[in-house]
């Protein structure tokens, strides 16, 4: 018999498992209604044990998973799962994001009455109510940007809660893409179960849970092992959000990176008090984006999951920018204070490890949404995208041009794509040219994309770096900052960074993504 504490057992395991997570991926990509998740795939898919630590994850958004564990906390400590049950929840004060976002988990039973296993997956849903299309407001208040779900079960023994469903359906702009792209997310959490339950009778419940904690302890090793290779010390870093969308400016995120052995503690108590608006982030965003950070340091193929955050205590003040306390708004945190929490992060550990981290990439999403009715069909739509842009440089290196980076790991959405399902024509796609940061190594171009409008719509733009541009690192210059342009009646007006309008027929939007940092002097050598 192979010996479990085999090396090569574990490495079949950890393939097992984040094969589960990858298979459910493409069963909600490829039965999903929405392009935003079709196309786009703004979605996320996570295997978690009897406990609800991340066992393994797909290649999908780290803001999605790094936070999706306190979302299968928070429902586990609410609720009791049955053969066949679901349960919903998007509240970002229980590890949620923002309200798009809302995750679904299924249990796996083996021969017990509890669970052994759980699959979620988490969906960015292009409308949830609220007071603007699109559900990205520039809102003063969680009850503006949609419809709040605490964890409740919407599929009991294998049927659907209709009235819950409906109840649902009934507080959105687009009830049909709603409902098929719920029922998407339904069939991945099925697939992942129907494949861990394979897997359990194939080596055994205890074997297979030994092998899921087996691979949270490799992790966890790797973890220290890579933290124990950078200096102890103390590092302080901060960084400014552009604005709030109401008002208030050049909001602070700061940290204090202290590394000591084989361990890092992470301290944004300096951070500035939440705002007004809707920039302001959970909790769960931070530990997200910590996540990502230690993942990046650790250079060795290590498997994501829940023992990379034993090495690391994250401190936050409640009531602060980056753990806000309800009602506070944060459509925006979820999408941009997340992107600033990494420039801090990475501007802190490059003290630590001078030319092991790269420059600040764009640190905006350039969130698009839209809504309205559509004039060819009389049906109601509602599209939301983020824009790519430049990453930073390093010293292996230029930065990439027009690529997501960091907190997002979506793809565009296809000119084609776009057409077909909205009264929308893309009248410009193509790389900024010259806006990445000069330096030894020139941080990445940023993208142009302007889209025109063939019906009356409501348009929000929440973005970020249109005043304050990404960092160059070692000499490097900063990139471009972004803009945001409405061209009405042959007429180009400068929009600001956060903006929410009604555009008319023939209308046209133009985004002008930031350009990512330089690294290095230029002409320097390193």
């Amino acid at each position: 018999m192979t010996d479990p504490r085999d090396p090569l057992v574990l490495d079949v395991f950890r393939n097992r498992f984040a094969a589960v997570a990858e298979e459910m991926g493409v069963t909600l990509m490829r039965t999903a209604y929405s392009p935003n998740i079709k196309e786009r795939r703004d979605y996320s898919c996570a295997v978690f044990d009897a406990a609800g630590d991340m066992v393994a994850q797909a290649a999908h958004i780290p803001v999605h998973l790094g936070a999706m564990p306190l979302s299968v906390k928070a429902v586990l400590a609410e609720k009791t799962f049955a053969p066949g049950d679901m349960v919903m929840v998007n509240d970002p004060f229980r590890g949620g994001t923002h309200l798009p976002d809302i995750t679904l988990v299924a249990p796996v039973f083996a021969d017990g009455d509890r669970p052994v296993f759980y699959v979620a997956n988490r969906a960015h849903h292009s409308d949830v109510g609220g007071m603007a299309a699109g559900s990205m407001p520039l809102s003063t208040s969680l009850f503006q940007e949609g419809i709040v779900i605490p964890p409740v079960t919407v599929v009991r023994g294998g049927v659907m809660d209709r009235e819950l469903m409906d109840f649902f359906l009934a507080n959105v702009r687009t009830p049909v893409e709603r409902e098929g792209d719920f029922a998407a997310q339904i069939m991945a959490n099925l697939t992942g179960a129907k494949r861990l339950s394979e897997m359990i009778e194939r080596f055994g419940r205890e074997r297979t849970a030994h092998q899921a904690a087996r691979l949270l302890d490799h992790a966890e090793a790797l973890a220290r092992a890579a933290i124990r290779e950078a200096p102890d010390g103390v590092h302080e870093a901060c960084d400014l959000l552009d604005d709030d969308g109401a008002g208030g400016a050049d909001i602070a995120v700061r940290l204090r990176l202290t590394i000591r052995g084989d361990g890092m503690e992470f301290d944004f108590t300096g951070s500035d008090p939440q705002a007004a608006g809707c920039v302001n982030a959970t909790r769960a965003i931070a530990v997200s984006c910590v996540l990502y950070a230690v993942r990046c340091l650790v250079a060795k193929d290590v498997p994501v999951n829940a023992g990379l955050t034993r090495p690391i205590h994250i401190v936050t003040r409640p009531g602060s920018i980056v753990d806000a306390a309800f009602p506070a708004a944060v459509a925006g945190g979820n999408v941009e204070t997340s992107q600033r929490l990494v420039d801090v992060i990475f501007l802190a550990m490059s003290q630590a490890l001078p030319g092991k981290v790269p420059a600040a990439s764009q640190g905006t999403m350039n969130n698009v949404a839209v809504g309205g009715v559509d004039a060819r069909t009389g049906a109601p739509f509602a599209y939301y995208e983020t824009l790519a842009g430049g990453m930073g440089a390093g010293a292996a290196g230029p930065g990439e041009s027009a690529v997501h980076s960091h907190m997002t790991n979506t793809l565009n959405t296809p000119v084609e794509a776009l057409e077909y399902a909205y009264p929308l024509v893309v009248r410009e796609y193509g790389l900024r040219r010259g806006s990445g940061g000069e330096g030894r190594y020139p941080g990445g171009d940023g993208l142009c994309r302007e889209l025109e409008f063939l019906s009356p719509a409501e348009v929000t733009v929440l973005s970020e770096r249109r005043r304050h541009p990404p960092y160059g690192l070692s000499g490097g210059a900063p990139g471009a900052t972004g803009r945001n342009v409405l061209i009405h009646g042959g007429e180009a007006r400068e929009l600001p960074g956060k903006c929410h309008f009604t555009a008319v027929k023939g209308d046209r939007l133009r985004v002008e993504t930031p350009g990512g940092g330089g690294y290095g002097e230029s002409g320097g050598l390193e």
